[in-house]
């Protein structure tokens, strides 16, 4: 049960969200329940849609995106994120059980990946205040200094939806997953 209303549709929504929640409709084939709820402000659920949309078109591929997305939720015990990401890294993006377990684990299958990973780990962790060798690790693993300013935007904007999730007890709408990692 949510702490707030959660509009049971897109009609049910604020009048300037109905468009916004149209478009994610649009994009996801539904409006999930995150969304609805972000609805019940207008900006808000801009702000959101901006900064996500603008972070896709950004250097990191979408596998590393929801690998970052796995790792925040992950440490910030939201439920609602896990699924949605374990939902949407298996079957958008394609990424292995075995993966998705362990970027939940704070790591990668992947080299590289796993830098990225761990740096957003540490981000989490020491709430931004990261150590030069945290920095010099991710760039020792290729990523360039635009992609390292990208873990850290999708680091601030699953912690967001993250926040919004728990405080607010948005209803799961994808296949839960176990808060802990196989």
């Amino acid at each position: 049960m949510t702490r707030i209303p959660l509009p049971a549709s897109i009609e049910d929504a604020p009048q300037a969200a109905r468009p916004l929640l149209e478009q994610v409709k649009a994009q996801l084939g539904s409006a999930p329940n995150l969304f609805r709820l972000t609805a019940t402000s207008p900006a808000a659920l801009k702000g959101y849609l901006g900064f996500s949309g603008a972070l896709s078109e950004g250097e990191l591929d979408a596998p590393t995106r929801e690998r970052i997305a796995l790792a925040v939720a992950q440490i910030n015990g939201c439920q609602y994120c896990l699924a949605a990401h374990s939902y949407v890294g298996k079957n958008v993006t394609k990424l292995s059980a075995p993966e998705i377990a362990a970027n939940r684990k704070g790591g990668s299958t992947d080299p590289r990946a796993d830098a990225a990973v761990r740096f957003t780990v540490a981000l989490v962790q020491a709430r931004g205040s990261v150590s030069d060798a945290d920095v010099s690790a991710v760039k020792l693993a290729g990523y360039s200094d635009a992609e390292i300013v990208e873990i850290i935007a999708h680091v601030a904007l699953n912690t967001l939806t993250n926040y919004l999730n728990d405080a607010l007890g948005t209803p799961i709408d994808f296949p839960a997953v176990s808060a802990e990692v196989a």
